[in-house]
């Protein structure tokens, strides 16, 4: 039995300003109409294999669970971490999973902010290393590499075990430039990948005998943890005192029993604008564009437009992104020091680092689409079948007006429904909720105005999911 294990959990700052805290690059149609987390489920289907475990943050929780649904995905559960681990914690809360089910599958284990082009590729490298993981060993993915990337960690392989496995020497970090074109030249080295595939006892086995620190704490957040939706969540407290490591670090490293399959999938972690600029599709120039864009005289770039025509004129090299509210230039060689943007804006405290203008809810969605002093105006779509949480505000009224579809409003001690173009006005202090009992989505506009128009300006008077 096949089981992925896909993890959702990292926050690609170096994608800013497309990627944000909490709504990282795995989310993002980034080189398909598909968001990363979907292509990560799709690739697998020419592979028999048991509804896949996913792994994420639980402030990412219902973007997960609703790109799945988006996606007609089924999975065999959403493990939250209260708190962030690293890669060692999370794929042993899976496994705990799967074995205290009186199962033993062989855990295939992905990033979900992975691109892999060449799928059947990828398959056969898969279907390679099944026989070493039934044996026993733990299997690692390594990638042919194709350049001098310093940006990864290499995997130096030595004798083949079979005629696509290799004993592993040992793992080294990023190498300094010079360093990675003699393991280029070498043919002895392999990008690391941070893909696995083990059977769940024999990880649990050698988690225990290299870091049972690891091991105890998520035997403690696992026996705590119960179900809530489709999400399983942990005993926050035992996983709070779970060591962060990874699982290279962990295990990997330590471990007798490592073997290497060689990928040559055209894989990219996608970590970097230059990275994702060489997965794209490029004109006879070299520019790479996505969304509403016009180029004259421009080459070799990379041009993102989100919301408004960008247009370039006599450049090269460049990396240009337009989100809704923010503009990233770049040079193409630079694009590393991105994060160092992102931790400005987390020392100005400014909210570009954590979320869009678009926020997603359960619910829903609303963007912020103007402000001024003592109002705020936002665009609020509501899913059909869906409600916000009922509360109230101390400090500001709200009117709303219903663009298209239905609304079901609760207005203090008042239940009643306003069609398009129609509009409702909420006091201060007035308990509230809207609801779409329609079939198509319900949009509206909602007019903020008083003293503190923030969002910690709510008391919510029930739980029915995460409020607006």
């Amino acid at each position: 039995m096949l089981l992925p294990v896909i993890m959702a959990g990292g926050l690609g700052s170096r994608l800013w300003p497309l990627s944000r805290t909490l709504y990282p690059k795995q989310f993002l149609s980034l080189t398909s109409s598909s968001t990363m987390l979907q292509e990560t489920v799709n690739r697998l289907d020419s592979i028999e294999h048991e509804a896949p475990f996913f792994i994420c943050n639980e402030e990412h929780r219902f973007i997960v669970a609703e790109q799945l649904r988006q996606n007609n995905s089924v999975h065999s559960g959403i493990i939250l971490e209260p708190v962030g681990r690293n890669t060692a914690p999370a794929i042993a809360l899976a496994a705990l999973n799967v074995v205290k089910k009186d199962q033993d599958p062989l855990l295939l284990v992905l990033a979900a902010d992975h691109v892999i082009q060449n799928e059947p590729a990828f398959i056969n490298s898969v279907k390679q290393a099944i026989p070493q993981a039934e044996s026993g060993k733990l299997v690692t993915f390594g990638i042919v590499p194709t350049a001098p990337e310093t940006g990864y960690g290499y995997i130096n392989k030595g004798k083949a075990v079979a005629s696509e496995a290799f004993e592993v020497v040992k793992f080294v970090e990023k190498p300094d430039l010079d360093t990675a074109k003699e393991y280029l030249r070498s043919g002895e080295y392999l990008w690391n990948s941070g893909m696995f595939l083990f059977k769940a006892s024999r990880y649990l086995e050698e988690l225990d005998k290299h870091y049972p620190e690891i091991l105890k704490a998520c035997e403690l957040a696992t026996q705590g943890a119960h179900d809530d939706l489709d999400f399983i969540r942990l005993d926050e407290a035992s996983f709070a005192t779970c060591p962060d490591e990874s699982i290279d670090y962990a295990v990997m490293e330590k471990t007798g029993d490592a073997v290497v399959v060689p990928m040559d999938a055209d894989w990219s972690d996608v970590g970097s604008f230059s990275a994702l600029w060489e997965v794209n599709d490029k004109d006879d120039n070299g520019n790479a564009t996505r969304g509403d864009v016009l180029t004259e005289k421009t080459s070799n770039s990379f041009i993102y437009s989100q919301n408004k025509l960008v247009s370039t004129v006599g450049v090269d090299n460049l990396v240009v992104i337009e989100t809704k509210d923010a503009v990233l230039v770049a040079d193409k060689d630079k694009v590393q020091d991105v994060k160092a943007i992102v931790n400005q804006l987390k020392s100005l405290n400014r909210s570009e680092c954590l979320q869009h203008r678009e926020v997603y809810r359960p619910w829903g969605s609303h963007d912020e689409i103007a402000e001024g002093d003592r109002f705020q105006v936002k665009h609020l779509t509501v899913k059909p079948g869906e409600r916000t949480a009922t509360q109230l505000h101390y400090h500001r009224a709200e009117h709303w007006v219903v663009v298209s579809g239905t609304a079901k409003v609760t207005n203090g001690d008042k239940t009643y429904l306003l069609g398009e173009n129609q509009s409702t006005f909420i006091p201060i202090g007035t308990a509230h909720s809207i609801e779409n009992p329609g079939k198509v989505a319900l949009e509206l506009i909602e007019v903020r105005s008083g003293t503190y128009l923030e969002e910690d300006d709510v008391v919510r008077l029930e739980d029915y999911g995460v409020g607006y």
